[in-house]
């Protein structure tokens, strides 16, 4: 059966990546999908959070809005955790940071790579989306930093947080469960659709491809993929994936060397045979290129 997403306006996907103010916890459902051997999906307004629990502690990966971190520590309680004692954020956009500085205020010790510390401490524009967001308080912002990856051992499990340059952003990690075969992608993977990539902080199209890559080096045909939009997948459907961003890559590229501007480019209908599998979600293939034009490089 063929997943349909609903299709998002670029001014819902702007809220989204922000957090809105006006975001109502009560119109929000929040649910928890068990993915194996202590860890779980949860998913309710913004980016999948990835939930692994333990005699060491709860271990959360993402945190969505700042007015969903109570509704959130409940189906946390619920599906037998406690307040998280470590998270992890993937990235800095603000539908997967959003609950840091209540979490942080709570006392969870927050890691990140170094650039999502940096982008959450000052402002950040996204022109796009025509898009400000201000400096995050102290409490929000990660405690601890890496360059390249950090090892936590916890729960009886190896848990390695892998920087992948250039892709979603400047600072995107995925996580990747050894014993569980488990692996949370963050927004390198957008399962089931176009994803956007945010060129104004580093994202390119090539890097979020040579990251799939990584992933796909690390998983066979029993992993689970948490991806940071979408169901959870496995490693043919990330492949799938990385097949369209490539085919994409190639012809928007070969667009560019010829100095087609985005106008252009729109009006060439490149993935106008991708549309019917990949055009459902956030984007339409029209509006997908206006938005990642300048992360094809």
């Amino acid at each position: 059966m063929k997943i349909k997403f609903p299709l998002i306006t670029a001014s819902m996907l702007s809220l989204s990546l922000a957090g809105s103010p006006l975001l109502a916890a009560d119109d929000v459902k929040i649910t928890v999908q068990p993915v194996g051997e202590g860890i779980s999906m949860i998913m309710g307004k913004g980016g999948n959070i990835g939930l692994f629990t333990g005699e060491d502690g709860t271990f959360l990966i993402d945190d969505q809005f700042a007015p969903l971190t109570e509704k959130i520590l409940q189906t946390i309680k619920e599906a037998g955790g406690a307040t998280p004692k470590y998270l992890l954020n993937t990235h800095f956009h603000g539908d997967h940071t959003g609950g840091n500085e209540n979490l942080g205020n709570g006392g969870t010790l927050i890691f990140s790579h170094d650039n999502v510390r940096e982008r959450l401490a000052r402002p950040s524009v996204i022109a796009a989306f025509n898009m400000r967001s201000p400096a995050k308080p102290k409490a929000a912002l990660p405690v601890v930093t890496f360059s390249d990856n950090l090892t936590l051992h916890i729960n009886g499990e190896t848990v390695r947080a892998i920087h992948v340059a250039d892709a979603h952003t400047d600072g995107d990690s995925f996580i990747h469960f050894e014993k569980a075969n488990v692996i949370h992608a963050g927004d390198i993977f957008f399962n089931g659709f176009y994803p956007f990539i945010d060129a104004d902080h580093g994202g390119t199209l090539k890097g979020v491809i040579s990251a799939i890559d990584q992933i796909l080096d690390l998983a066979d045909d029993s992993t689970r993929i948490i991806p940071g939009h979408g169901p959870i997948g496995d490693q043919a459907a990330l492949a799938s994936y990385r097949a369209m961003l490539q085919t994409a890559y190639d012809r928007l590229r070969a667009l560019k060397d010829d100095g087609k501007s985005t106008e252009e480019a729109v009006a060439a209908k490149p993935l106008s045979d991708l549309e019917e599998k990949w055009g459902q979600g956030i984007f339409s293939g029209d509006k997908w290129i206006q938005v990642i034009y300048a992360a094809v490089r």
